[in-house]
């Protein structure tokens, strides 16, 4: 299939900079996410990869042909992508075979060989029994693959997609994933997958790309994204965090309230220690620190608890066998198994993404 190479890619309307200078390849047959909250700027680099948008500077490859530059510009039927967008766009007075088939009969491909290659691609997204249905008689996830199927039987060598599930409920978002992923495989093609669903992007991805205001934050394995965050931004936004300003000298951090951890970082003065719910272990022994749990919250797998920590609102996650372990209102001690520590900017993130 193909890699795809941005070299500075920048895009403006007007006075307003939506993309800020970008270079980056993404390699043959890698599952791509950008990520990021709405109007960061991803869908803009999506559309720009496809052609429906100019870069304002930069240029663009797909498989080392350049389709986008300041004096080369590739019309989108003649970049053979393949896209899925948020809404289906499933025609509605057609079938199911017409409507996976109309890209093929659109570019003249014979009767015999439109029919074998839809039958492929149905058979890839399980809708063969469904070849004769109507757009009404399909569930939302059914015809998400129909639109799914239609992309790819062009053979494509570029697969984007453009926020495909979230018109769906959660269980069919969950399942679907998994089936984009295998369809990915199947196919060894390169996907660019656009979502502002870190679960989705955690689940399905070789790389996230990450997001905001139009600047790149990260580009990393889904495992450093969560685990070593660049920024405090990446770190509010994929996960579940808490963030606990403090005072970093002398192998110690000092919380507002006056309790302290030992650290044995480079960070000093004014620092942000950011900690996972579920590495945050609590008991009601001895601990590094001291709170109060005020709630818990059974979730069936999970036991969501929340500590006051000298005012400070802790989010602990732990197994859900544990809850009822420890009432609200008992005092309890905390134990950090892994976290981190920032240099404090000042940015009250969570005010950034709400």
């Amino acid at each position: 299939m193909s890699s795809i190479t941005l070299n500075n890619i920048t895009k403006s309307y007007g006075n307003v900079q939506v993309i800020h200078e970008f270079s980056e390849i993404f390699q043959d047959k890698e599952f791509i996410t950008l990520l990021g909250p709405s109007g960061c700027g991803k869908t803009t680099m999506l559309r720009m990869i496809a052609g429906f948008e100019k870069p304002t500077t930069g240029e663009i490859k797909i498989d080392n042909v350049t389709v986008s530059s300041p004096s080369k510009f590739v019309p989108p039927n003649e970049r053979n992508i393949g896209m899925v967008f948020q809404s289906y766009a499933v025609w509605p007075h057609m079938n199911v075979f017409d409507n996976v088939a109309y890209p093929l009969k659109i570019q003249g491909v014979s009767r015999p060989e439109i029919k074998h290659r839809v039958e492929n691609a149905l058979e890839s997204v399980h809708l063969s029994q469904y070849i004769n249905r109507m757009p009404d008689e399909l569930s939302g996830g059914q015809q998400q693959r129909v639109a799914l199927g239609r992309a790819l039987v062009s053979e494509p060598r570029v697969l984007l997609l453009d926020e495909p599930l979230s018109n769906l409920d959660a269980k069919l978002r969950e399942s679907m994933r998994f089936e984009i992923k295998e369809v990915q495989r199947k196919f060894g093609i390169t996907v660019v997958y656009v979502t502002h669903d870190q679960t989705e992007a955690m689940a399905m991805s070789d790389r996230i790309i990450v997001f905001n205001r139009g600047v790149v934050q990260q580009v990393d394995s889904p495992i450093n994204i969560y685990r070593n965050p660049a920024n405090q931004f990446v770190a509010d936004f994929v996960g579940k965090i808490n963030f606990l300003h403090g005072e970093s000298s002398n192998g110690t951090i000092t919380f507002s309230g006056g309790q302290s951890m030992s650290y044995s970082g480079d960070k000093l003065g004014s620092v942000v220690v950011a900690v996972r719910p579920e590495n945050i272990f609590m008991t009601q022994d001895r601990g590094a620190l001291r709170g109060t749990l005020t709630h818990s919250y059974y979730l069936g797998d999970e036991n969501d608890c929340r500590v006051d920590f000298d005012g400070n609102i802790i989010r602990v996650i732990s197994s859900g066998r544990s809850y009822g372990e420890i009432k609200a209102g008992s005092q309890v001690w905390l134990d950090f198994d892994e976290y981190l520590v920032f240099q404090d900017d000042g940015v009250d993130y969570t005010k950034i993404l709400s």
